[in-house]
C-alpha cells in the first residue's frame, strides 16, 4: 500500500516528514520498516500503539489525529499514515498540511 500511495501522490518517501504506522505487534511493524525501507527516525515519532495503545474500530482515526498534530507541530507539508488489514491487506494514506 506505501508505495502505491506514494505513486498516485506523485512523492517519495524523502517527501514525507512523519509516518504513523499501526503497531499491531512488534514484528510487524519492524517488517513494515524494513521491508518498505521507511526511514526509522521519522515513523510514530511519539509511540506507537504498543506504547499509546491500540483503540480497537478507531486506528484509522487516531493514527490520523496524531499524523494531523505532529505535521503541524513539526512543520511538515506531507505525513503518512499505515495499517494492517486482517488477511495479510494493508492501507496507507498520504495527507498534506496547507
Amino acid at each position: 500500500a506505501i508505495p502505491k500511495a506514494l505513486k498516485l501522490a506523485g512523492l517519495t518517501l524523502d517527501d514525507i516528514g512523519v509516518i504513523e504506522l499501526n503497531e499491531a505487534f512488534a514484528v510487524q511493524a519492524l517488517a513494515v520498516i524494513r521491508e518498505a525501507g521507511l526511514p526509522p527516525e521519522r515513523v510514530n515519532v511519539n509511540g506507537g500503539a504498543l506504547a499509546l495503545g491500540h483503540p480497537l474500530g478507531c486506528t484509522g482515526a487516531k493514527l490520523t489525529a496524531t499524523i494531523l498534530r505532529e505535521m503541524e507541530r513539526g512543520g511538515h507539508r506531507y505525513g503518512m499514515v499505515t495499517m494492517c488489514i486482517g488477511g495479510g491487506q494493508g492501507a496507507a494514506g498520504i495527507f498534506e498540511r496547507m
